[in-house]
């Protein structure tokens, strides 16, 4: 059995729904489909999730939000329309939103779950309709049904244990199930979402909870690149990585692929296919839990600006008993997750997302750090970008750190920080978010360009 994820890309119009459609006939190990909410058709459009998150803060402010959602009833009827359903499928998904958008707002986070949930839920009407206009025993199943439940969480779901063993019930099913994805229901009977992007969550779940065989995830791309192809023209394909260089390029700035959704298909040992709607013929990039190191220290390099880091330094700090547990208590009094914590013998850094960080809490965060820490030195610094170099072959290779350096040094680019994870798996370099690109094409050039000009 194999599950198959399609974002919003594949489904953004009736001329891709029509492509999935051939992409899972053409594999009768192809019996749970998981899909998004209609995506972009071209990059300046809004995606049916943005247009729901819209209709809802309108809603709950009591404004007038009928240009969004006749956006978004346009949308679908475009996509009906073109794959020649039923006008009363698009009256049904018409009153299914309004009596959404029109519920109760008292638990405003709660409402927006069950909003911007109407995006996938009611896609997965609409493909399963398809099938069956197409004469294919397929059915729509709603995650409830399906036994996906997840922690009281909004946009922050998370699934419970219990869910896995009723999605197994699924295997007895008849037919091709066509599944939303983002969403989950809590013991309460409440929609809550996962994080955005959390389609691909879902699928992994499903994945997991079947024991299917393969979990393929449809995408725009032919495969996970090496390097963002923004910055990077052509750059090399990756045909294959393990779970852990999956996710720590997610976690840096991949988009490919939601850095939490490989957890539950790692947990059953389940390899994860990446391929392309548009181009389904090509092999794409497999997740596997080990591979073969064929390839030199790096797998892929991914970068991310809008970062600060909080410095601190006081002589003989590794002496001091709870040092650590002090500072990020702070943090964490005044809600604040850090990302990394590069240290030394007399100083520390805190890495953190920029926008948790506004100039008033700033300067209650240095006061604090100041009356209780009692440091020589504080020193917060804006505007950081994090490149990561991410690969398992590291931990067999000598020098990568020193080639790493080396190149950013000839690019007169000052490294900030530096931090390698106890795995060896990844090794981050902090610089200023002005010479991102420019870092990310110098360690490019260094660790492929010229392996394969060879």
């Amino acid at each position: 059995m194999k599950i198959a994820k399609f974002g919003g890309s594949s489904l953004a119009t009736w001329e891709q729904i029509e492509k999935v459609f051939q992409i899972v006939v053409s594999d009768s190990e192809r019996k749970i489909i998981v899909v998004s909410a209609p995506g972009k058709r071209y990059p300046d459009d809004i995606k049916i999730t943005d247009l729901l998150i819209i209709c809802g803060k309108k809603a709950i402010s009591g404004e007038d939000y009928s240009d969004a959602f006749h956006q978004i009833i346009k949308r679908y009827s475009e996509i009906a329309n073109g794959l020649g359903l039923s006008s009363s499928l698009i009256d049904e998904i018409s009153l299914n939103i309004e009596l959404t958008l029109t519920g109760d707002h008292t638990n405003q986070t709660r409402f927006m779950d069950a909003v911007m949930a109407c995006g996938e839920d009611n896609c997965a009407r609409l493909v399963a309709n398809y099938f069956q206009l197409k004469e294919i025993n397929a059915h729509y199943i709603n995650p409830r049904e399906a036994g996906l439940y997840v922690t009281n969480e909004p946009g922050q779901a998370q699934v419970l244990p219990k869910s896995y063993p009723l999605l197994y019930e699924l295997r007895k099913r008849s037919g091709i199930l066509v599944f939303p994805g983002f969403f989950g229901y809590s013991e309460e009977g409440n929609i809550v979402t996962f994080s955005r992007s959390g389609s691909d969550i879902t699928g992994s779940v499903v994945a997991n909870g079947v024991k299917a065989n393969l979990y393929e995830n449809f995408t725009d791309v032919d495969a996970v690149y090496s390097v963002n192809p923004t910055i990077i023209q052509n750059p090399k394909e990756i045909k294959e990585l393990t779970y852990r260089e999956m996710r720590e390029l997610s976690y840096a700035g991949f988009n490919v692929f939601h850095d939490e959704a490989l957890i539950p298909a790692f947990e059953a040992g389940i390899p994860v296919n990446i391929k392309n709607t548009n181009n389904p013929s090509a092999p794409g990039t497999r997740i596997v839990k080990e591979r073969k190191l064929l390839n030199g220290p790096l797998i892929g390099i991914a970068s991310d600006n809008g970062f600060c880091s909080i410095y601190i330094s006081k002589y003989l700090m590794n002496r001091e008993i709870g040092f650590g547990r002090k500072l990020l208590q702070i943090l964490e009094d005044f809600k604040i997750s850090y990302e990394h914590q590069p240290s030394g013998i007399d100083d520390i850094s805190v890495i953190i997302r920029q926008n948790q960080l506004s100039n008033e809490l700033e300067v209650q965060i240095i006061e604090r750090i100041q009356n209780e820490l009692n440091p020589d030195h504080v020193v917060i610094e804006r505007n950081l970008a994090l490149i990561m170099l991410v690969g398992e072959g590291m931990r067999h290779n000598v020098g990568t750190t020193a080639r790493a350096s080396k190149a950013l040094a000839d690019a007169s680019i000052n490294i900030e920080m530096i931090n390698q994870g106890s795995s060896e798996v990844s090794m981050m370099f902090g610089v200023k978010a002005s010479d991102e690109k420019k870092a990310v094409k110098v360690i490019y050039e260094e660790f492929f360009s010229k392996v394969s000009s060879k």
